[in-house]
């Protein structure tokens, strides 16, 4: 954007457009149509590629006029060519996800060349104990891990009871001279 001097205060100032907003609006219509028409046409070469590489690839079956050991033969020929073509694409497949991988580690190093490390945005997540030690360890614990099962213990002392018998003695014990002499001899 230009700038003046006016005051000893810059001013910015916008430039008009040289091209009235009605040609900006044709020109726009006449791109869009320009676009859609190419896309047309693209798409129809893309089809007639598509039926010539078919044509070119799938011969026309003459299934008439043959006997049922001739179709049996041709059927065990089909699935012979399809058992090939499926290997093939099994092996393309292998390859195209062996050199993704290749890419994106060059990707990585060429990062960590450069010394630009993009961070991703970390999000705060609940996790238990037991999902966070399985991610952590992998298949290694299957089993949930009780923590309170590891903590230490701490046993108490138990307090002295004194024995309680039964009383029905007790008082057999406590009747007469007998039971008398003890009492005055525990008082002392």
């Amino acid at each position: 954007m230009p700038q003046l001097l006016y005051n000893n205060v810059w001013l910015s100032v916008q430039r008009k457009s040289k091209i009235s907003a009605s040609r900006r609006l044709t020109l726009k219509t006449k791109l869009l149509k320009m676009a859609s028409a190419m896309l047309e046409k693209e798409k129809e070469q893309k089809r007639q590629e598509r039926e010539s590489a078919l044509s070119e690839r799938v011969p026309q079956l003459q299934l008439s006029g043959l006997s049922v050991q001739d179709l049996q033969a041709l059927c065990k020929e089909l699935h012979h060519k399809i058992d090939v073509v499926d290997e093939e694409r099994y092996d393309i497949d292998a390859k195209v996800s062996k050199s993704s991988k290749e890419f994106v580690d060059l990707t990585a190093k060429i990062f960590e060349l450069k010394g630009k490390m993009k961070r991703p945005a970390l999000k705060r997540v609940k996790i238990s104990a037991d999902a966070m030690l399985g991610a952590l360890l992998g298949s290694k614990v299957k089993e949930s891990v009780d923590f309170k099962a590891n903590l230490k213990t701490v046993k108490k002392e138990e307090e002295k009871k004194e024995e309680v018998t039964d009383w029905r003695k007790n008082v057999e014990a406590m009747s007469g001279m007998e039971g008398r002499k003890k009492l005055f001899d525990a008082g002392q």
